[in-house]
């Protein structure tokens, strides 16, 4: 398995974004982002700019991706940048991929100069405080759902 810049395999844009579409999207029922909108921003994702995918891949297969975003709460402005949209294929899942995948955005943070990581979580709170992250607080985003917060050092 390698780790790499989704901007470097625009081949794969089409099954991020429907992973990212059908996890994320289609689940929350307030969301009307269409499938077409979330493939244009993933074809504009960076290598050294927000926002940055990175994917897992195996045998030439797309098997994960991570992003890391300027903000992905908007009710809270002032925490940058953003650990979100973490998602590891079905049949790859329980093979530690989803960990190699955080370890390596720290990685990207730290080497972009940031020393703190947030994310956002409605179901995945206990996942997270097993790898180190720390909780922070509770709060609701801007569309009225309740999202615990959390962040962790990015040692240098």
């Amino acid at each position: 398995m390698y780790i790499d810049y989704l901007c470097n395999h625009p081949e794969y844009v089409v099954t991020v974004a429907n992973w990212i579409h059908n996890e994320f999207v289609v689940k929350s029922e307030k969301s009307s982002k269409k499938l077409e909108l979330i493939t244009e921003y993933f074809k504009n994702t960076n290598l050294t700019s927000f926002p940055i995918t990175l994917i897992a891949v195996i045998d030439n297969e797309c098997v994960g991706t991570i992003s890391i975003f300027e903000n992905d709460l908007k009710t809270q402005n002032d925490l940058t940048p953003w650990l979100a949209s973490l998602y590891v294929s079905p049949n790859y899942r329980s093979q530690g991929i989803a960990e190699k995948l955080i370890n390596r955005v720290q990685e990207v943070v730290k080497g972009l100069g940031f020393k703190t990581l947030y994310l956002r979580t409605e179901h995945t709170a206990e996942y997270y405080k097993r790898l180190g992250w720390e909780y922070v607080y509770k709060t609701n985003d801007e569309k009225g759902q309740e999202t615990e917060v959390f962040r962790i050092s990015v040692k240098n």
